[in-house]
């Protein structure tokens, strides 16, 4: 039941607030983990889970949602770990995976206008905004800007075709 409580962590109201939802409770926990698990052996799979762990802790989660028409990009961390880079990596590597491993031609993320750190996550990660829907601010990116490759380096685990493993597993 760790793997619950971090979740929780992570999915804190302070966490949640521009999300337009609230905390995650147990229930609901349990189900995200278990469908993080199952999305890992479906052919085609929906969904990229990538948890951000440091030293054993779980300080929070990036996916990659493939089940769209558009590629999109979420994440989301604990209060603690913000305004210490770690989004930013945790994006730049869901990135090398969409843009590296799965080919993907363009990758979509949002963002709430009153959460100017998310906006600076992905600007710093290279996405640039591209519109508005529903009250959040659309960002895009792709793989090639200016006619240079955006990520020429790839993580190794992204170059050797294995998945991207994460941190929360379902218990």
């Amino acid at each position: 039941m760790a793997d619950t409580a971090a979740l929780q962590r992570i999915y804190s109201r302070e966490s949640t607030r521009f999300l337009g939802r609230g905390p995650m409770g147990a229930a609901e926990a349990r189900r995200v983990a278990h469908d993080a698990a199952a999305s890992t052996i479906q052919c085609p799979r929906p969904v990229f889970t990538l948890g951000l762990d440091l030293d054993g802790d779980l300080l929070g989660i990036t996916k990659l949602h493939l089940d769209r028409p558009v590629a999109a990009l979420s994440y989301i961390l604990r209060a603690d770990a913000w305004g210490k880079g770690h989004a930013t990596e945790a994006v730049r590597r869901i990135l090398a995976l969409g843009f590296g491993r799965l080919g993907l031609p363009e990758i979509r993320a949002k963002h709430h206008p009153d959460n100017p750190a998310s906006a600076r996550v992905l600007i710093k990660a290279g996405f640039v905004p591209t519109g508005e829907h529903t009250g959040f601010t659309i960002y895009t990116i792709w793989p090639l800007q200016n006619g240079r490759l955006l990520l020429p380096g790839l993580p190794s685990c992204a170059q050797e075709g294995r998945p991207i493993s994460w941190g929360v597993q379902a218990t």
